[in-house]
């Protein structure tokens, strides 16, 4: 009984203490990096080397950036800017998407986190993202019945080499190809390099709910070192640790929902780099390799851009482990078939919201043996509770009886006093995994489900679900045995209230999914309890409530 009481405790206090970290960092948010950022800032550099005799320079005067013109392209799915200084992509609105006050559409880079994607090259008289260039167009847009658009901006080199940079935009898509053309005109042969990074401050994403403890921050993927996220913090003091070359892999910003990544098709020799710029701004990049070129050469070279939401199909079409961004921690084992199954079910039922709870109804039947074995245990746990506080009113003051008539009393009635936890826990990775589906699936934001929830991804407008979850909580509470300590009775009272506060705030797809498993569960056991209690009155019916509950 102690050891089953211990058992449930070191879960409830785990679970709390994971709502506690919760409510530090929605109370709290982004201090401990900010604060790491403060402390081990250096002074800027202009330039960092990469590679012998070559190197990027980030800095911009203030002259360069009043010079910048903006070029406005506009698809089906995104606003985005482009400047004519460095072709840099510096902004763009999501227009399916949000802002966390529902007034404007989700911003996802722009100047107000200085979140750019940039590219250029690398070399001796060599346009880089400081260079100006001249653009095809002010102003561009998809139209009906087209399915890409193109963006050509050029300059040219003292030296006489001509550079292109090309972006391609795409219908129904947050792939954009942006591509390098060399014309070397000069009188020398050249070996260039291209680099394409993600340059971003370390501040919190619009958008994110601060109740929840998501990534956000620069990740690599090679198929060699696999997926490696790295945070702002460990790149600020200069210790991030990452694949530095591979010959395949991407580059991504990571933060709830969405990303930016730059993903090489090409199966080339590439290197890795992250670094800090200035205070909070960090830059996150790849460098690709160009042929030789002799002089009246030409070439290029191409790498698709994705920014947008974390849709997992579309980013695991576009390069191998890009949907990892879509991060489950040790549970992805788990989490993975599990959004597998509620993307299935979605298209069945058309609604994430009743998918939710198909897929909880779904999951609480795979494992009703094991919750009917725990139901079963706690009933006669409940059953024998007056008898228990008997024993140790008699017993208290000896140990060693008090155990040995507890156990007597458990062999009599047949009774497990581990077998109402076991299963639990066996359980718990499970719905952990469950969790953390719901929380990272960028389709549960802004997704309706029915009546006054408009956005799962958002938290109940009238705290109506936490409510209800709460009393189902307090309900299932008390169908279990009161614990026979008064410390440990009081502590489990207090959990409906804990953790239905701390819900309040929670994403609603989750509080539906908890309010749904625990009506189930409160089916369950309140019918395997009147099965205890009816073998308990009848004895001759003690064999068909076993089976029933079996």
């Amino acid at each position: 009984m102690d050891n089953r009481r211990l058992i449930l405790l070191v879960i409830f206090s785990f679970s709390l203490f994971m709502l506690w970290d919760a409510w530090q960092r929605f109370t709290h948010p982004e201090q401990l990096a900010q604060q790491a950022a403060q402390a081990n800032s250096v002074t800027p550099q202009a330039s960092t080397s990469l590679r012998a005799g070559q190197t990027i320079a980030e800095a911009k005067s203030a002259e360069q950036v009043e010079k910048a013109q903006f070029v406005t392209v506009e698809t089906d799915l995104y606003n985005a800017e482009i400047s004519t200084q460095g072709g840099d992509l510096t902004r763009l609105v999501l227009k399916k998407y949000r802002s966390e006050d529902k007034s404007q559409n989700l911003e996802l880079l722009g100047e107000h986190h200085r979140y750019v994607a940039q590219s250029g090259l690398i070399g001796e008289d060599l346009p880089n993202h400081k260079a100006f260039f001249k653009a095809s167009q002010t102003a561009i847009s998809l139209p009906d019945g087209t399915q890409s658009i193109e963006l050509r901006l050029s300059t040219k080199t003292p030296s006489g080499l001509q550079a292109t940079k090309v972006y391609t935009f795409k219908r129904n898509s947050y792939v954009m190809d942006v591509k390098w053309e060399i014309q070397n005109n000069s009188t020398q042969a050249i070996t260039p390099n291209a680099y394409f990074q993600i340059q971003r401050d370390t501040a919190n994403p619009e958008g994110e709910s601060k109740m929840v403890s998501t990534f956000t921050g620069p990740a690599i993927f090679t198929d060699a070192a696999k997926y490696q996220k790295v945070s702002f913090s460990d790149v600020v003091d200069n210790k991030a640790k990452f694949a530095k070359t591979a010959s395949d892999g991407w580059v991504a910003m990571v933060q709830h929902h969405f990303v930016t990544a730059w993903a090489p098709q090409v199966s080339v020799e590439r290197e890795f780099f992250m670094r800090k710029l200035d205070k909070d701004l960090i830059t996150a990049g790849i460098i690709l390799p160009f042929q030789k070129l002799a002089t009246g050469e030409k070439a290029e070279v191409s790498v698709p851009l994705y920014v947008g939401p974390q849709e997992q199909s579309a980013l695991k079409a576009l390069a191998p482990g890009l949907e990892l961004v879509v991060d489950y921690g040790w549970l992805t084992i788990v989490a993975a078939p599990i959004f597998w199954a509620l993307e299935w079910i979605h298209k069945v039922v058309g609604n994430w919201g009743w998918s939710i709870v198909v897929l909880t109804i779904a999951i609480k039947l795979i494992f009703f043996p094991l919750s009917a074995a725990s139901y079963k245990s706690m009933a006669k746990m409940k059953a024998v509770a007056p008898r228990l506080q008997h024993i140790k009113e008699h017993f208290g003051d000896d140990k060693q009886r008090l155990n040995q008539e507890m156990m007597k009393l458990y062999q009599t009635e047949k009774i497990n006093p581990l077998g109402g936890c076991l299963p639990v826990l066996v359980q718990i990775p499970v719905f952990i995994a469950l969790y953390w589906v719901l929380l990272g699936a960028v389709e549960m934001r802004e997704a309706p489900w029915a009546f006054w929830i408009h956005d799962l991804g958002s938290a109940d407008p009238y705290y109506i679900l936490p409510v209800i979850m709460m009393a189902t909580m307090l309900l299932q509470t008390r169908l279990n045995p009161t614990p026979p300590d008064p410390v440990q009775a009081k502590v489990m009272m207090a959990m409906p209230l804990i953790f239905g506060v701390m819900f309040f705030f929670f994403p609603s797809g989750l509080v539906l999914y908890w309010v749904v498993n625990n009506i189930l569960s409160i089916a369950q056991q309140w019918q395997i309890n009147k099965m205890i209690e009816a073998a308990k009155k009848h004895p001759h019916s003690h064999h068909a409530a076993n089976d029933a509950s079996a």
